[in-house]
């Protein structure tokens, strides 16, 4: 980061708006346009300048594109740590400055509500759906207050946390308060889409919604302490490349959980929900995840109405896992 750009890129009072904005959520182009009143092409040539800079990032997610803030406070670099304070305080002093950032922030309520309203719409047209699976898998609030018991959850105690397949977010904003930063993953944009209007509330840089699949997670080996597949490994046809690729990301000493259903027969799964696997057993589990480079643990057993979902969890050994059987 280099001092001339970044003071020229302050010395615009719309770019002040815009970091200001970004210090409190993710926003896309034309959402910004929206907020600030202005076109989305000069909005556009602001965010560059700051991009630019080193003062934000553009991250993208499907065909969308959204922007964050690249400082803070209390990180590095320095120099960007210093804007980034400078800014809390001239929001605090100069009262002309914080009127406008208040302003601009009451609308982000409109961005809220919009994001709100399409979950709306999608869950509406699949209720059928996820009614049908409700009723297979039992309540949701047993399986996640044992999860929470599976993973010793404390404040910050999942460290970097990975929720692969994160759907609705509902699991991502169940374990925030335990992890220091959640990575929230799925290949499906319009559920990344839901899963942003569920966890927009919560504080900014918290949370990353990155568009992947779990065959070929777009991260760096041993980035994350904690990785949850919930609901998730039925979907995939090779159970075992799947948790190879887990493990890759995951730090040595980190730990995986795999919340899913007990093995079933239940075949029409197969046609009406797209699930590869009717469900694993015990065994199964062990053999992937100690394939896979993980430790198993002792499974927990929760029956449901009609199936019975199981929590598997496992510790990230030292040893690479053979590739061979990764295809288990």
């Amino acid at each position: 980061m280099q001092i001339d750009p970044l003071l020229r890129a302050l010395s615009e009072p719309t770019r002040l708006r815009i970091m200001r904005l970004l210090a409190h959520m993710e926003l896309s182009v034309g959402e910004l346009a929206q907020v600030l009143g202005q076109s989305q092409p000069r909005v556009s040539r602001h965010v560059r300048i700051l991009c630019d800079a080193g003062l934000s990032e553009r991250r993208k997610e499907g065909s969308w594109v959204f922007l964050r803030s690249a400082v803070g406070e209390s990180s590095e670099p320095a120099m960007g740590a210093a804007a980034a304070r400078l800014l809390t305080i001239a929001e605090r002093d100069d009262p002309e400055f914080a009127h406008r950032c208040k302003d601009d922030r009451r609308h982000l309520a409109t961005i809220r509500e919009a994001r709100e309203a399409n979950a709306q719409a999608y869950f509406a047209r699949h209720a059928p759906e996820w009614d049908t699976l409700r009723q297979l898998h039992g309540a949701d609030e047993p399986v996640e207050a044992a999860l929470i018991k599976a993973l010793g959850c404390a404040p910050a105690s999942l460290g970097a946390l990975l929720d692969v397949g994160t759907g609705t977010g509902r699991m991502a904003e169940l374990l925030a308060d335990s992890a220091e930063h959640v990575t929230a993953l799925d290949r499906n944009p319009e559920m990344l889409q839901i899963a942003r209007a569920r966890l927009q509330s919560l504080p900014a840089g918290k949370v990353d919604l990155v568009r992947g699949d779990f065959t070929e997670l777009p991260f760096e080996a041993g980035q994350f302490d904690t990785v949850l597949f919930h609901q998730v490994l039925h979907f995939a046809p090779s159970p075992g490349t799947v948790l190879t690729e887990a493990a890759r990301v995951t730090r040595v000493g980190g730990r995986i959980a795999v919340v899913d259903l007990a093995a079933h027969e239940r075949e029409e799964l197969r046609e009406r929900h797209a699930h590869a696997r009717l469900g694993f057993s015990d065994e199964q589990i062990a053999k992937l995840m100690t394939d896979a480079g993980f430790a198993p643990e002792s499974p927990i057993e929760l029956p449901g109405d009609t199936l019975t979902v199981k929590i598997w969890t496992a510790t990230r050994g030292a040893m690479a896992p053979a590739p061979a059987k990764a295809t288990a």
